[in-house]
């Protein structure tokens, strides 16, 4: 495993890019579900509603709550990612940080802003990182 300089986490995190890709899985399947819960003519109709919000609603809550039990949303375990405790091991147990950690990323900023090892703000905030499916089975694996 290959750590960035300047690191303040002892193995490598995931790429702009992967986190990006599963971003957009994460935002087309909350969009679909949205779809499915109130039609697509109220989500395009040109009207401003509360079910405007809808998509990011869902996004939250599917993302905090797959990242709770999983270790990743949909989107991260779609793309090979997963999201784990800053220091390399132990598991994310705590619901509200991580539905803050979500709330975070749907405000755009906390993720465009990060350190050399790739950690946004609201990794940061949170004490998380994602790393890729292989850097994850590593760290499992020693930290069993």
């Amino acid at each position: 495993m290959t750590v960035a300089p300047g690191s303040s986490v002892a193995f490598p995190t995931a790429s702009l890019a992967q986190r990006a890709l599963a971003l957009i899985v994460d935002w087309a399947a909350s969009t679909l579900v949205s779809v499915a819960i109130v039609g697509v003519t109220t989500l395009t109709d040109g009207h401003t509603t509360i079910a405007d919000l809808l998509p990011l609603i869902v996004y939250v809550l599917e993302s905090a709550l797959f990242t709770l039990f999983f270790g990743g949303s949909f989107g991260k375990l779609a793309t090979r990612l997963r999201v784990v405790p800053s220091k390399g091991y132990g598991t994310l147990h705590n619901p509200l940080t991580l539905l803050a950690r979500q709330a975070a990323i749907a405000f755009v900023i906390p993720p465009l802003v990060f350190r050399e090892d790739g950690r946004g703000l609201h990794d940061l905030m949170a004490g998380t990182a994602t790393v890729t499916l292989s850097t994850y089975r590593q760290l499992t694996t020693v930290g069993a």
